[in-house]
């Protein structure tokens, strides 16, 4: 029952293309009516032109299915056509198969709208360029950073800045680069990171970009702020000691004034002041070298090697330290052994360090 209807329409049709054949033979043979040979020849051609494209439909519907699977013309309709039950259901498995080629593409052109959508929504700039510079991809960011409306090549930034040009060009995957970019508006300090990849056998170089610039300030100005801090912790701990020490000279010196304000300075008195103003004078003088040598920030300063005695160090700290540590109630003894011991180092740098040690 299959092909029942089929074959009948094609068993009547045989049949009547062969009644027409043989009224062709018989006239052909037996009359001499010309017209009416040349009728019933026609009628005969033309049947046989109608069973062939009739029989021929499946191919045809076929050859159209493909035709639209190649095309990707998924619009194309199969319907029955009275043909029977197997042909019937080949049209409808045409027309299941189109259904789900159009769902695949429609799910395709979603995907896409939805990475464009993401592409372009990113607040970092993406940029993909083929290797003769075409670009196949620009975001609103990176137009934004870039201050173009639109970009068919990266050499179209020239005027912009050569040294990105040049970075775009050079950068392979996984490398980075910073530019820096001056224009009307201020400076700008790009993060230029690349990878690449590949599609339709053409290798393409993916960029993001990113404008760092806030980034830089927020580091310098930390980095400002941690100078400041070591600056006034280094010199607050030298300037200490210094004030302690000239305000013992004070008290020195004033126990030593009679009652008309005369002073009456021994001999041990006098060099007790010597010292102290000596210890004043070189701490003094080590601080100003410290703070002279942040100056020029762009290098570390280098220590002034020295061979000098120990015990020179810690007599210098001990009567730096002397009105301090006496205020706080602290017994200061410094013993070394041995006594000629000698050490190599910056001597400021180091006295710096104990007096940091001892606050």
């Amino acid at each position: 029952m299959i092909y029942k209807r089929f074959r009948l329409v094609c068993a009547v049709r045989v049949l009547l293309l062969s009644a027409t054949i043989a009224t062709l033979f018989y006239l052909t043979l037996h009359t001499n009516l010309l017209a009416t040979i040349v009728i019933v020849a026609a009628i005969a051609l033309y049947q046989v032109f109608a069973l062939m494209h009739y029989v021929e439909k499946t191919n045809r519907d076929l050859t159209r299915f493909l035709q639209s699977i190649q095309h990707a013309d998924f619009s194309q309709s199969f319907t029955g056509s009275g043909l029977g039950t197997s042909f019937d259901d080949l049209k409808a498995a045409f027309t299941r198969v189109t259904d789900e080629f159009r769902r695949a593409r429609a799910e395709k052109e979603e995907h896409f709208r939805y990475l464009q959508t993401v592409v372009q929504h990113v607040g970092i700039g993406l940029l993909a360029f083929k290797h003769d510079g075409a670009v196949d991809l620009i975001n609103n960011a990176a137009k934004r950073l870039l201050k173009v409306p639109y970009l068919k090549n990266i050499a179209g930034l020239e005027p912009i800045s050569p040294v990105l040009v040049s970075a775009l060009r050079q950068l392979r995957a996984g490398e980075k680069a910073l530019v820096k970019i001056d224009d009307a508006e201020g400076v700008v300090q790009l993060a230029v990171y690349a990878t690449e990849f590949k599609m339709r056998d053409e290798t393409f170089t993916l960029v993001s970009l990113q404008n760092i610039q806030s980034e830089l300030e927020e580091k310098e100005m930390e980095a400002w702020q941690n100078l400041i801090r070591v600056l006034t912790h280094e010199i607050m701990n030298s300037v200490t000691p210094i004030s302690s020490l000239a305000s013992s000279v004070k008290d020195l010196l004033r126990a030593r004034e009679d009652q008309n304000g005369d002073l009456a300075v021994d001999s041990e008195t006098l060099g007790d002041v010597r010292s102290a103003v000596q210890t004043i004078q070189k701490r003094s003088e080590g601080l100003l070298h410290f703070v002279d040598s942040y100056r020029n920030l762009t290098r570390i300063p280098k220590p002034n090697f020295q061979v000098f005695p120990v015990k020179n160090l810690f007599k210098q700290v001990q009567q730096l330290m002397l009105a301090s540590v006496r205020d706080n109630g602290i017994a200061f003894h410094a013993r070394i052994e041995p006594v000629s011991l000698e050490l190599t180092a910056d001597p400021e740098l180091i006295e710096q360090v104990l007096i940091n040690l001892l606050l």
